[in-house]
């Protein structure tokens, strides 16, 4: 089974945000890295829109033709935003307000109530749901318990453990994703995945339907280029 590769474009925009005006110009990357053969589109605006835009999420809605996932912590703006762009998919993370990047999976058990009343309304507007999480079989449960249709992996350790050499750091997420399997969750996964990594976990993790990539995939393709990078990818995905 190939695995789904959708890639997230907040770099883009924070190269955009850089330097004001318009390039790059996301929408056209969107369209690009969709024409190069990558199965969706992610985007994670946060509060402080450091990177991708809420007009961003508005704008790319019509030409995001694959799957469109937006990613983020589910207050109440998130919430209406998602709600308003009707997205294929929608991935719950626990992020802070002001932080650099995401560092830690839901407490899927302390913030059930929480998490299935967001779900419901997502669920009830026909857009499915991923929650992160770390590779932790309670916390895997936890999500079942939500009504979610997926989780996502939260991939920071394994990745960490195998620059090391580390193999077995992948064990904790081969059986998250066995679990995930035989209670009827859906597997995404996310978080420094790379070229040098993602064949390998692709390889350990059963069931592995979409991964989300981007600081890696974009910083790939300063060197390698846009379009062959994401064709890499999607040959290790295979």
């Amino acid at each position: 089974m190939s695995t789904k590769l959708s890639v997230n474009i907040n770099k883009i925009a924070t190269l955009r945000n850089a330097r004001g005006g318009n390039v790059p110009n996301l929408l056209q990357v969107a369209k690009d890295i969709q024409k190069f053969g990558a199965q969706g589109i992610t985007i994670h605006p946060r509060p402080d829109e450091r990177h991708i835009r809420y007009q961003d999420s508005r704008d790319l809605r019509p030409v995001v033709y694959t799957e469109f996932n937006i990613e983020g912590n589910p207050q109440h703006n998130f919430i209406d935003l998602v709600l308003e762009c009707k997205p294929e998919q929608v991935t719950l993370v626990p992020d802070a307000i002001g932080a650099i990047t995401s560092s830690a999976g839901w407490d899927t058990i302390k913030n059930k109530a929480y998490l299935t009343e967001v779900i419901t309304e997502f669920k009830r507007n026909g857009i499915r749901t991923s929650i992160f999480v770390d590779p932790i079989l309670r916390m895997v449960e936890g999500a079942k318990a939500t009504g979610t249709d997926r989780i996502e992996l939260y991939t920071e350790e394994f990745a960490h453990q195998y620059s090391l050499g580390n193999e077995n750091g992948i064990d904790a997420y081969t059986d998250a994703a066995i679990l995930a399997n035989a209670i009827g969750l859906g597997i995404n996964a996310g978080h420094d995945l790379s070229l040098d990594n993602i064949k390998f976990f692709k390889d350990n993790i059963p069931g592995l339907l979409e991964v989300s990539i981007g600081h890696a995939l974009i910083s790939e393709a300063l060197y390698l280029g846009l379009d062959n990078v994401v064709n890499m990818y999607l040959q290790k995905l295979k």
